[in-house]
């Protein structure tokens, strides 16, 4: 079965502030003619190792399948910093990935990353730059913000050229317009280069 072409946006979110970035970069990545987002979580892992989640969240989007990551055009790929590093959740489901590494599914793919952190130096980019780590090892074209985004000079929250990001503040603080604009602007800049590889 043929599926129209998609950007993944694929994120693992615990308050919710990741999971807002998530849906205004898929807001992005949809601004792009003819290009669609697809949005996928992954499930929390736990402690005990018997503990099993269920197929389906019970809210939200579903978890992302191999096959969803397998067959995007683009990739985006967010979580929460947990000390200067990606969530254990994304790292597992990222972990799980080999098959697609041998196979070579995802080399050429244009990809880029976000993070949120309650604290303005709370490790959001050491958070993601690990990100890119494994997507550079799957062969993915990494993306960031060019300073031609005026909110990367304009931000005193969130905002990076390594990705956005975002700071929730220990009461969980909504994104502010220029976190918003930025994050619109990674998922549109993801869709206009996947979206320019399938013309090619």
């Amino acid at each position: 079965m043929t599926t129209a072409p998609y950007v993944l946006v694929l994120y693992y979110s615990r308050s919710g502030a990741v999971a807002a970035m998530a849906e205004a970069i898929a807001r992005g990545v949809e601004s792009v003619s003819g290009t669609q987002a697809r949005l996928r979580t992954v499930a929390p892992v736990s402690t005990t190792c018997e503990a099993v989640a269920d197929d389906i969240p019970a809210e939200g989007p579903l978890y992302c399948s191999e096959a969803d990551l397998q067959h995007c055009s683009g990739l985006l790929l967010g979580s929460p910093t947990r000390f200067g590093n990606m969530a254990a959740p994304l790292k597992y489901f990222i972990d799980s990935t080999s098959s697609l590494w041998l196979s070579g599914a995802l080399i050429d793919k244009p990809a880029a990353v976000f993070s949120s952190s309650s604290s303005l130096h709370g490790g959001q980019e050491s958070t993601l730059l690990s990100m890119m780590l494994p997507l550079l090892h799957h062969g993915m074209l990494l993306l960031g913000l060019p300073y031609s985004e005026p909110g990367l000079m304009n931000t005193t929250t969130g905002g990076t050229p390594y990705g956005a990001s975002h700071v929730a503040g220990p009461d969980n603080r909504p994104l502010d317009a220029i976190e918003l604009d930025l994050c619109r602007a990674l998922g549109r800049r993801v869709a206009q280069v996947a979206k320019l590889q399938q013309s090619a």
